[in-house]
């Protein structure tokens, strides 16, 4: 009973996996657009408008930030705006430093502590959607600025989302180059599949729950070139509970399961409980269990393109080796004989620090190619 509440916590959690509101323009992905025409404008004041239609407006760069969910924060590093955050839920840490920040929630599924919010004195406090109207009401009396989430649904939600955060937090440009580098890393990865024929796919969550198709995981499996099982399931719900005779009967050729960090490098096989019907698949028999980092693959947020990447290399070992091939080749020849023509754009942002190796590339080169259960609460 324990678990199942556990499990139904994580799921009702990953509905609320945070978005931008709409409206909000994504950055041109065409590969002869100019560096100038990229060129992010930081100017404040700012105003946006979030989840609940609130014109949110920062009057100047924040200083100080609090961050009410994990997938927030991890933005806020990846964009290399971590010393401005001075709060963070108690599940962000993870991330490193996040220990010598103040932990502003508690509770599962989490709750704020609006007097040690304000006590933080943030200039901008950026909160998912699973925080009540009551609680939002509240820092806002206190004359706090607060941004408020939707879901997000797609990588793309994700992309605007990291967008928004960095317009919000004065970080543009880290924003920007972010937001680049998992493009590149995402087309790479697409260039790699295309054309490949896609193996049947279950991301067990815990206690058969998984994400469907319609989600921003589910776009992970389907990017990666694998077959999401969940589509076949006839429900509308976007993180269902898979019956045992169903599962058994899609016999997926590949499992995905997600582990805290400290919890990695262990045999795949280990990660299925003995008494889990999983045991009972195809995947499982010929080892094709593929275990990803909890916090990335959960949380929409930069990060997410790490498991993406993971997942490729595991259903499609051959492409990704012979298309990670072609880009170190290329990359050797364009530093050998760097030229420049009118079409060409260059990539000069800073790294996130999480780049797979053979990704990171400008998007120029892309063309070349052809073209949970604890620690499942983390959002």
């Amino acid at each position: 009973m324990r678990q199942a509440t556990i499990v139904l916590g994580v799921v009702l959690l990953l509905l609320s996996a945070v978005a931008p509101a709409a409206g909000v323009a994504a950055p041109a992905s065409d590969a002869a657009a100019s560096a100038d025409a990229q060129e992010p404008d930081c100017e404040f004041p700012t105003t946006q408008s979030d989840a609940t239609d609130y014109d949110v407006t920062v009057e100047e760069e924040p200083e100080r930030v609090v961050t009410l969910n994990p997938s927030a924060a991890q933005t806020m590093w990846e964009i290399g705006a971590s010393d401005k955050v001075v709060g963070v839920s108690q599940f962000a840490d993870f991330l490193d430093g996040a220990q010598d920040r103040e932990v502003v929630t508690s509770g599962y599924p989490s709750s704020v502590d609006v007097e040690q919010v304000i006590s933080l004195d943030p200039d901008l406090v950026l909160a998912p959607n699973t925080i009540n109207n009551e609680t939002v009401a509240q820092l806002r009396d206190a004359n706090l600025t607060v941004y408020r989430f939707e879901k997000a649904t797609s990588i793309e939600d994700i992309y605007q989302k990291t967008q928004v955060i960095g317009r919000l937090s004065g970080e543009c440009e880290g924003a920007e180059s972010t937001v680049t580098e998992m493009r590149d890393e995402v087309e790479t990865v697409e260039a790699a599949v295309e054309g490949e024929d896609e193996p049947t796919v279950l991301y067990d969550m815990g206690d058969r729950y998984t994400a469907g198709p319609n989600t921003f995981i589910g776009q992970v499996i389907d990017r990666a070139g694998g077959d999401n099982i969940a589509a076949n399931a006839n429900s509308s719900m976007l993180y269902p509970q898979l019956s045992a005779e169903f599962i058994v009967e899609q016999d997926p050729e590949f499992l995905v399961v997600s582990a805290q960090p400290d919890q990695l490098g262990n045999e795949s096989e280990t990660y299925v409980a003995e008494d889990s019907v999983l045991r009972n698949t195809t995947a499982f028999e010929e080892g094709n269990v593929v275990v990803v980092d909890t916090n990335h693959i959960s949380q929409p947020a930069p990060r997410v393109v790490e498991p993406m990447t993971q997942l490729a290399q595991a259903f499609h070992p051959d492409a990704y080796a012979e298309a990670n091939t072609t880009t170190r080749a290329t990359t050797q020849e364009t530093t050998a004989a760097p030229t420049t023509t009118a079409g060409d754009t260059t990539t000069d942002g800073e790294s996130s620090g999480t780049t797979v190796p053979g990704f990171g590339i400008p998007v120029a080169l892309v063309a070349v190619l052809g073209a949970a259960l604890l620690s499942r609460r983390r959002l």
